[in-house]
């Protein structure tokens, strides 16, 4: 899947984030920022590129504000973000 518009999904309220995606020529830029970034960065940013990987996104600018969001969540907000993003018609829900 190619990201082909800027997107975004989720909220800035605790325990949840922002997920914003836009196209990019040049691989993938991935930024992360969080309250909890010391604590959770690395597992934050792995699940951000498993997510990346299940719709094989290799191209894009990824940016995250994180409020303290649980890998689902993280993991839904990416989906809806990359689903909005690649302009789906269909959802391959194995993905998912």
């Amino acid at each position: 899947m190619k990201i082909v518009k800027a997107a975004i999904a989720g909220t800035l309220e605790s325990s949840d984030l922002v997920v914003k995606v836009s196209p990019a020529e040049d691989g993938l830029d991935i930024t992360v920022n969080s309250e909890v970034y010391k604590q959770f960065g690395e597992q934050i940013t792995a699940v951000v590129k498993e997510t990346l990987s299940a719709f094989n996104i290799t191209q894009g600018e990824i940016i995250v504000e994180d409020k303290g969001a649980l890998n689902c969540v993280i993991r839904a907000r990416m989906q809806t973000a990359i689903l909005r993003g690649t302009e789906s018609k269909e959802i391959a829900w194995e993905k998912l």
